[in-house]
């Protein structure tokens, strides 16, 4: 699809404009139909109704809310449409091999034992994955919600706590690995949970850290996280105002949930909020692709590494070409903490 660049910060504006005025033209004929009930969250007799909600004709005296409060049913509708993108999430198996395999060329994973799922959501089939392989696996999710539905999904094969990354339920060094996934880029400090995940991991100890990538292009826009086309190479004034409006009127900007990403990152970004915990060593995937043939990614690029030994470990080896490599596919880090007793030096 090719996109419609603007002619002119005018034009952008003006367009901007129209489409503001559309939506709320839209709405406002909405919310005339019989067919919604005086909350305006649910159609009447079904399902919560997951289409673009704007809260916009509202001020806050009107709807008797503080800008703090959370919208109505928010939680509820954001575990709805957490439910209703699983269909589309397969082969989990399948991941999850492949990481250990990523793992496995950093440290000995048949030696880990005790890990984390932090940010497990309501379906943490992860969980169970790793549980059938014999890991002593446990979620932390800050939700109240979302920690019932995990529960309900694991039927024992696991355990859940309720928790956040800043303050992880755990004591020091009782971890051999931890997943933290897609929690990064949600959370209010960065900082804290990467010191919470040094200081639960064992000596020898991994993380694998997934989050945003600010540097990634895509000719369609397409950021995993906010519907509005290249929120990561927006100024970060205009994400803040996305940000604002997604929170206080307009939910489905980003999947309806209370805690937007606010948080964009490269793969140095990554490296250096390690360092600060304390964490000694950092791998991209692209460090821990291997040559056999056994890992096939989605990716357009990875799959190009994988079919072209030669360039593979070019890129690996050249400090220009990995760092051209980490633009587009340096989401994925993985932080080791240094052993007990191995010097620094």
């Amino acid at each position: 699809m090719m996109v419609a660049w603007p002619r002119s910060p005018f034009h952008f504006l003006l367009t901007t404009a129209n489409c503001e005025l559309r939506g709320f033209l839209t709405h406002r004929a909405r919310r005339s139909s019989s067919s919604y009930t005086n909350s305006g969250l649910y159609l009447s007799g079904s399902a919560p109704d997951l289409r673009p909600r704007v809260y916009e004709e509202h001020s806050v005296s009107d709807m008797k809310r503080r800008l703090a409060d959370p919208l109505e049913d928010i939680e509820a509708l954001s575990l709805a449409t957490f439910q209703s993108t699983l269909s589309a999430v397969q082969g989990e198996a399948e991941r999850v091999s492949r990481l250990l395999h990523h793992f496995d060329q950093i440290v000995d994973v048949s030696e880990v034992r005790e890990t984390a799922v932090v940010g497990c959501g309501p379906h943490p089939e992860i969980i169970a994955l790793l549980t059938a392989r014999g890991y002593l696996v446990t979620g932390v999710e800050p939700v109240p919600l979302f920690v019932d539905a995990a529960e309900k999904f694991l039927e024992g094969r696991g355990r859940v706590l309720i928790g956040c990354a800043e303050r992880l339920p755990f004591d020091d060094e009782s971890l051999d690995l931890v997943f933290f996934e897609n929690v990064l880029e949600h959370v209010e400090s960065p900082s804290q949970c990467m010191n919470e995940m040094y200081r639960v991991l064992r000596p020898g100890g991994l993380v694998l850290v997934t989050t945003t990538n600010r540097h990634r292009f895509s000719a369609r826009g397409i950021n995993d996280e906010f519907k509005t086309p290249f929120f990561n190479w927006l100024p970060g004034l205009v994400q803040e105002s996305y940000v604002h409006r997604q929170l206080h009127f307009e939910p489905a900007l980003a999947n309806m949930t209370e805690r937007p990403a606010v948080h964009w990152f490269s793969f140095r970004d990554l490296c250096r909020l390690g360092r600060d915990a304390g964490f000694a060593r950092f791998y991209s995937t692209l460090d821990t692709r291997t040559l056999d043939g056994a890992i096939v990614s989605g990716n357009v690029v990875k799959r190009f590494f994988q079919r072209s030994p030669f360039l593979l470990r070019m890129v690996q080896r050249n400090p220009w070409l990995r760092s051209l490599a980490l633009t587009q596919i340096g989401q994925d880090c993985m932080m080791w903490k240094r052993s007990a007793g191995q010097s620094a030096g």
